[in-house]
């Protein structure tokens, strides 16, 4: 948490998350051409927010792309700001946020989320990978062979079999990273969202981190906003402690507005 203060501290550095919250994902000479620094001070400004989990960099060929990671963020307001009176302080949220008239952009930003769990990197591929797993801390089975350019299917377990979401193994390096695509509703017209799973070993620990792009609204957007840090607890529990959480996490109601 002390690193995550001394990040936040900094005029910049707060400006710098500023242009990721407005629109998330871009490289370090998009966002050099917002702010009037040298480029070698802007990336130190990103190596201090990567190092405090503000910020989670992807790489793309030969260009490193940031997106913000709201999780500390999240952490803190959890701890400090939850327990005051929140409607009181949603409400002149609002409030603030109509005089500003934030425009907010059309464009709907890719979704990046980032866990640290207790295993090896072949415990984590096992566990997104395995369809008895899956359905343990998922309760869908992911089914495929998990080889580039077959199907996957993400079957429920409740005995009628139904797909919620199909798709096709575009990059499988065991256990490193894996990328398909996400198809929630096949049967539009449209490109389908990618899900892109990339397993980082430190140690003892293993760094997660999932990239959802190529949304097609912000619909979908806040499901898996919910659904992914749901899913990925349970699978954190299932790894770290041999049993899922006691309840499905994504059962629980959202948060209540004011």
């Amino acid at each position: 948490m002390d690193t995550v203060f001394k990040a936040l501290a900094d005029a910049t550095r707060r400006q710098l998350l500023d242009r990721l919250r407005e629109n998330n994902g871009q490289t370090l000479r998009e966002l050099c051409e917002r702010v009037e620094m040298a480029r070698q001070s802007v990336t130190q400004h990103l190596d201090i927010l990567e190092r405090a989990g503000l910020v989670t960099v992807l790489r793309r060929g030969r260009e490193r792309v940031h997106y913000i990671n709201p999780t500390p963020i999240h952490d803190i307001e959890q701890r400090w700001i939850s327990v005051f009176d929140r409607p009181r302080l949603d409400v002149l949220r609002a409030i603030k946020d109509q005089a500003e008239e934030y425009a907010m952009t059309t464009t709907v930003p890719n979704y990046v989320y980032v866990t640290y769990i207790r295993a090896s990197a072949e415990q984590v591929w096992k566990a997104l990978t395995d369809a008895d797993l899956t359905a343990q801390y998922w309760g869908h089975a992911n089914v495929s062979d998990w080889q580039e350019g077959s199907r996957w299917e993400h079957r429920r377990v409740d005995g009628s079999d139904k797909l919620d979401v199909v798709g096709k193994v575009l990059e499988a390096d065991q256990p490193n990273r894996l990328v398909v695509t996400f198809e929630d509703s096949p049967q539009e017209e449209r490109s389908p969202s990618v899900v892109t799973f990339r397993i980082e070993p430190h140690q003892d620990i293993v760094r997660l981190t999932v990239t959802h792009e190529n949304l097609p609204n912000e619909e979908m957007l806040q499901g898996i906003s919910s659904g992914w840090p749901a899913v990925l607890a349970n699978l954190k529990s299932l790894l770290e402690t041999g049993a899922v959480l006691p309840q499905a996490p994504w059962e629980m109601e959202p948060a209540a507005c004011s």
